[in-house]
């Protein structure tokens, strides 16, 4: 229901145009797939290290898509991490790397988000299917 909201809201304030309109939901459909297809490819690619690549990567993919599809990110991103806290209450021990690599997770994030090239934090080795 969120979402739905979220997205009647964008498309009002984007204006009456069909166009914006049509533009905002396909960019936020495209925006939902690359964040949930970043993490099954990462886990598909059975490679160690990859993931602040894949982060990079998903980040600069939604950002290219338009303003939808940075709502949808952002959507996705805040569920997680709610649902990351609610999982960290229960089971601390399974909570995680520590500090430095979620700064260095959010370091590749954002240099997704600014559209520089993922492939800055691409592993040597990583099959070129990725």
């Amino acid at each position: 229901m969120k979402v739905f909201t979220v997205i009647v809201f964008c498309s009002l304030f984007l204006g009456t145009s069909s166009k914006n309109q049509t533009t905002f939901v396909c960019g936020f459909i495209e925006g939902a797939k690359a964040m949930w297809r970043d993490p099954s490819e990462m886990k598909k690619a059975n490679y160690i290290g990859p993931d602040k690549y894949f982060h990079a990567r998903g980040k600069y993919e939604v950002a290219q898509k338009g303003h939808g599809s940075v709502v949808a990110a952002k959507l996705i991103r805040d569920a997680r991490e709610a649902s990351q806290r609610v999982t960290d209450l229960f089971w601390p021990e399974d909570s995680g790397r520590g500090e430095e690599d979620s700064r260095a997770n959010q370091r590749a994030k954002e240099w997704g988000r600014s559209g520089k090239d993922p492939n800055h934090f691409r592993p040597a080795g990583l099959p070129d299917e990725y």
